[in-house]
């Protein structure tokens, strides 16, 4: 009960501070204009939405700790909270002015990289990952502590924060490349963080802060999707996009390195972003992060889906695979990514052959 009681109330907060933010947006001049060919909305609208989420999160947060004796224990401290936080402030930080004032993206990617140092200097990090075939890969093999004062420092660990750093990155931009659909990040992020909340309840995995941290998350962007289904009356903006990928992926690592599982809730995202990153950097010889029309929504949506039924079916796979994870061990997960990637090509080969009919019509 408590559970569901961090996630409604966290729903409720940010649904209440949403409006706000959309004022916030419109004094300010935070707005997504439309005209460009990448973009699908008609109208301006507000970015910034990630406040509200933000906001909400840290403020359920505080109230967790205040009122469960569970919550700060076992893998989680006041540590490892501060540098889910800042890291999220940090973000907010960078977006806010990417949404105003559209920034370059390599000061996009500065704000990110602060947030990935954050929670790594907070001690999250992928310290070991499952063998499929038996035991576990040992990531510290090397280690040095660069500074501590009263209990408070930073160790740095070889290659363990390497990896824990790319894993990071990379779900922030898979899910900052999945922002292209109203409703599309905030469902697929709440999928994601509700599955990583139940299999922290399960006896075998239970690790009740990593459930109640879980649930807040949840509860904040299915709030924030009351607002942002289609037509949205208000975008997540470059934080928010940011964020979700920032919390689905710390929460993969404090919650006993459920990579696997991460993986196959954001499958879809993360091939897309993989497959575009190359086609723009070999195919077509460009920066990757200089954006296009050819996401996976975004052939979806040629495809005649539209927004709403692109988002669905985005959830749908996400919510599929997902819950498959609730059951399966490392081998079987393994077994598991490679049917998603089948799947995924299949689909892909279904978008091709509807555009062309599409065309021809």
């Amino acid at each position: 009960m408590f559970y569901l009681g961090c996630f409604l109330l966290a729903g409720a907060l940010t649904a209440a501070l949403t409006p706000l933010v959309i004022r916030l947006a419109r004094a300010w001049g935070a707005m997504d204009m439309p005209g460009d060919p990448r973009k699908i909305h008609k109208r301006p609208t507000p970015l910034l939405g990630g406040i509200a989420v933000w906001a909400s999160f840290c403020g359920v947060l505080f109230f967790a700790t205040v009122f469960s004796p569970d919550f700060l224990g076992g893998t989680l401290g006041g540590k490892q909270l501060f540098g889910l936080g800042f890291g999220g402030l940090l973000l907010m930080i960078g977006g806010a002015l990417d949404d105003r004032y559209n920034l370059k993206p390599g000061w996009q990617f500065f704000f990110s990289i602060l947030a990935a140092v954050a929670v790594i200097g907070s001690g999250i990090g992928i310290r070991e990952i499952t063998n499929p075939f038996g035991g576990v890969f040992d990531l510290v093999w090397w280690e040095k502590t660069l500074f501590w004062y009263q209990d408070v420092g930073y160790r740095l660990s070889f290659p363990a924060d390497i990896l824990t750093f790319a894993w990071i990155l990379g779900m922030i931009y898979a899910t900052k490349f999945l922002d292209g659909v109203d409703g599309l990040v905030s469902g697929v992020t709440a999928i994601g963080v509700l599955v990583i909340m139940f299999l922290a309840t399960t006896t075998k995995y239970y690790q009740p802060e990593v459930g109640i941290l879980s649930a807040i998350a949840a509860g904040a962007f299915v709030g924030f999707l009351i607002w942002n289904w289609h037509p949205a009356k208000i975008f997540l903006g470059t934080g928010g996009s940011t964020l979700a990928g920032f919390l689905l992926g710390s929460l993969a690592i404090v919650s006993g390195g459920k990579i696997a599982t991460a993986l196959l809730v954001m499958g879809a995202p993360l091939f897309d972003m993989v497959w575009v990153i190359f086609r723009r950097a070999l195919a077509e010889r460009r920066w990757p992060t200089i954006g296009d029309r050819k996401h996976l929504h975004h052939r979806l949506l040629d495809a005649g889906l539209g927004q709403r039924g692109t988002a669905l079916v985005l959830y749908l796979i996400s919510a599929v695979f997902g819950v498959t994870a609730l059951f399966l061990q490392s081998r079987e997960k393994l077994i598991a990514l490679g049917i998603l990637f089948v799947f995924l090509f299949i689909v892909a080969i279904w978008i091709l052959h509807r555009k062309k009919e599409i065309r021809l019509s």
